[in-house]
């Protein structure tokens, strides 16, 4: 596994309002299951080839200013809509709610989404998907956008940690059928953090 390099010598956080706390411990060990999910020759989505040579994932490094305290609002009476995909598959989501929040001084909202089918399932009652894109896609991180993983929200303020940001699996192997990225999603500032793009 690669050494996991934290800029922040904070232990813990508490965020305003947010009922969560934060930690680069916590975050450390996100990238960490990350890392030990890939290496998983049960659970990777490597090819055969690139499971072979695997030595870790690149992350950014870890910074308490990517995790934020976001603003959460449920979003009521949405229609369900079909969610473009790398392939012509079309899963059921549903906009759940909207977080606002702010980084450097910049006001900014992402929207999440609810897949109706994976909702339906048990233990999946509460989860919730966040894709989003920003002015690193291409550059240091995949082109098309990343993932945070959430459930729904207890209270109003969240903490949203993009060091937890992660690829989609078609970043490291085309069989995946993969969410695209809704361009409301699109931020228009650099996320320096969590997963960078895959180097073969």
């Amino acid at each position: 596994m690669k050494k996991y390099l934290i800029v922040c010598l904070a232990c813990v956080s508490l965020f305003g309002n947010a009922q969560e706390k934060w930690s680069v411990a916590q975050a450390a060990a996100s990238q960490q299951k990350l890392n030990a999910e890939f290496s998983n020759p049960a659970e990777t989505p490597l090819d055969e080839n690139n499971l072979k040579y695997f030595q870790g994932l690149d992350f950014y490094p870890i910074l308490e200013k990517f995790a934020v305290e976001a603003h959460f609002i449920r979003t009521e009476n949405e229609k369900a809509f079909q969610m473009k995909t790398s392939t012509k598959r079309l899963p059921e989501y549903v906009k759940y709610g909207e977080l606002h929040f702010q980084i450097d001084g910049k006001k900014l909202k992402l929207n999440v989404y609810q897949n109706i089918e994976l909702s339906k399932k048990p233990g999946h009652e509460d989860d919730l998907f966040l894709p989003f894109s920003d002015k690193t896609c291409g550059k240091g991180s995949y082109i098309g956008g990343r993932y945070i993983d959430m459930k729904i929200p207890k209270y109003d303020d969240v903490l949203l940690d993009f060091n937890t940001a992660y690829n989609p699996y078609c970043a490291y192997n085309h069989k995946y059928s993969c969410p695209i990225v809704p361009l409301e999603n699109d931020l228009d500032i650099a996320i320096t953090a969590g997963v960078k793009k895959f180097h073969n």
